[in-house]
């Protein structure tokens, strides 16, 4: 038996040793970063953390922030789940997203839609161009089949249930993991109907920056894609989020096309009190 486990006044001492204790993968407080866009003050600096590959990390951001994630060795799969803050029953919908804007391949430019046709949040910036919106989260099944184990408390946790225990943060129970979209690890579909995975390694250091259109409840799960077949491979992920302004009416991205426009006049109608 160890020192700190047979005393406990040993495990309080080397538990207070740890304090200001830095490694790669954990939220920074208060968040700091050295690499905010231009015009962005530090004091607008919201979130700022890395999620080991396996890890997940959930937060409530406002209107108008601006949410960057990086792929910071080319091997991260953000598999993303929002929720109307103020009311989670409405959720991402992965079909109407893609079904509404006649576009299968999220990428810059492109909205996530609610289940109530309102936009949560739009693609501001998109360095990566690989992502899935049809595959949804890895599980305990398919990881287990893959790697030997699926638990969460194993080696190889699955999507499915890292996102479970981000909902689970803010009240959330399994019924409301809804299907994601995963960023950075993508698919597409071949004229013959098969799925052909985009799933790299790719160059590190690609990012995309999501803009909330509502308050959101955002949860990240960084696990293996679920058509990944390489031994168990997955790169940390890093966020940052920032207070940003709302959207414009004349914003290029809100004006695109009359989808878009009637969708953002779905959301604003939400705010309309």
């Amino acid at each position: 038996m160890s020192a700190t486990l047979a005393d406990p006044g040993a495990a309080r001492a080397h538990a207070r040793a740890m304090e200001g204790t830095v490694v790669e993968a954990m939220p920074i407080l208060p968040p700091r970063a050295d690499d905010l866009p231009a015009g962005v003050a530090a004091g607008d600096l919201l979130w700022e953390e890395t999620i080991a590959g396996g890890g997940y990390a959930s937060r409530t951001v406002a209107r108008g922030t601006r949410l960057r994630l990086i792929d910071l060795r080319g091997d991260a799969c953000a598999s993303l789940l929002l929720f109307n803050a103020e009311t989670p029953a409405e959720r991402l919908n992965i079909a109407d997203t893609i079904k509404v804007q006649w576009d299968a391949y999220p990428a810059a430019g492109s909205l996530l839609l609610s289940d109530m046709g309102r936009v949560m949040a739009s693609i501001e910036q998109d360095e990566a161009g690989t992502h899935d919106a049809f595959c949804g989260p890895s599980n305990a099944a398919s990881n287990q089949r893959r790697y030997g184990d699926g638990r969460n408390s194993g080696a190889h946790p699955n999507a499915r249930d890292r996102l479970l225990l981000g909902a689970a943060k803010h009240g959330l129970a399994r019924r409301d993991v809804h299907p994601c979209i995963n960023l950075f690890k993508g698919v597409k579909i071949a004229t013959d109907g098969a799925v052909v995975p985009q799933l790299g390694p790719f160059e590190p250091g690609r990012s995309l920056v999501l803009r909330a259109e509502m308050d959101l409840i955002v949860v990240i799960a960084n696990c293996p894609h679920v058509l990944d077949d390489r031994p168990w491979s997955i790169a940390p992920l890093r966020v940052t989020a920032w207070r940003g302004p709302t959207t414009a009416e004349d914003d290029p991205i809100r004006t695109a096309t009359a989808e878009r426009r009637h969708a953002f006049l779905n959301t604003e109608d939400l705010y309309r009190r």
